[in-house]
């Protein structure tokens, strides 16, 4: 049983549901409802949960302050990204309703825009989650009037990868900018500035990315190359040694020692 605390406009509607906050959005649902009716089901509505972890004040106090066109933007940014990935945790709903609004307010009244330096890594990482963003920035302009700036498009498709995986926003951003140094790293060892769209970068890319999931869930690795790479490629070895290094003091967790020799591989592939 649902029970409606505000009509946010003609397609939203804010309501409990258990005792719990949902965000209702359909063509139409809200016409005619008010506060403190109930109902069991409305035809045609698309139900989202808050986010995991989500304060009940800060939350209705979000909703308060967004304006619901925002909301139903976002909702169809969802649809987008179900077509393409068949499901996603609809609780990004708020936060990504809550950033759009905040960015375009800021981009169109006060000219600021906020650079986003990880939009190569981004494309490479999350390429499908990228695409659903370029949608979605043409579903903010034919409902708002306003084209955000390919920054903007990043930062949504982390928002997506974030309802996919369900790591928090910050953590991804965290993890791209981790590989963005790994990657720096690698260049000045290996002498090289890397093709980023060769098969054998985005290997790389994909394999740091991995990496660093391994070592958050505790994941080993069953191959042990160490000794092959350091006899037979040390600069390698000695660079996929650094970038190891690197990453247990940004992530502050251990890395496991055969990831060297795994990593040296993709090293020597990419940069010769």
């Amino acid at each position: 049983m649902y029970q409606i605390i505000k009509v946010l406009n003609n397609n939203a509607i804010l309501a409990y549901h258990n005792e719990n906050e949902r965000i209702l959005l359909g063509k139409g649902i809200g016409f005619g409802k008010k506060q403190g009716e109930r109902f069991d089901k409305i035809q045609g509505a698309k139900v989202y949960a808050l986010e995991a972890g989500e304060k009940r004040s800060s939350a209705v106090n979000a909703v308060n302050v967004i304006e619901p066109v925002y909301l139903e933007a976002v909702g169809r940014i969802i649809d987008e990204a179900e077509m393409v990935f068949d499901s996603i945790n609809r609780g990004i709903l708020l936060p990504l309703a809550d950033h759009i609004a905040f960015a375009v307010k800021r981009e169109q009244e006060e000219n600021i825009y906020i650079p986003n330096p990880f939009i190569p890594d981004i494309k490479l990482l999350f390429d499908k989650e990228y695409g659903v963003a370029l949608k979605g920035r043409e579903i903010i302009e034919e409902m708002t009037g306003c084209r955000i700036s390919d920054d903007e498009v990043g930062f949504i498709a982390l928002y997506i990868h974030s309802g996919l995986s369900n790591e928090h926003v910050s953590e991804t951003l965290k993890t791209t900018r981790i590989i963005d140094e790994t990657i720096k790293i690698i260049e000045n060892q290996m002498g090289k500035k890397l093709e980023t769209e060769s098969l054998s970068c985005i290997r790389l890319i994909s394999h740091l990315y991995y990496m660093l999931v391994r070592t958050r869930t505790g994941e080993g690795v069953n191959i042990n190359l160490n000794d092959f790479m350091e006899a037979n490629y040390p600069r390698a070895n000695e660079t996929a040694r650094m970038v190891c290094e690197y990453m247990e003091e940004a992530m502050g967790k251990p890395i496991a020692k055969e990831e060297i020799g795994f990593l040296a591989v993709h090293i020597q592939r990419a940069a010769v």
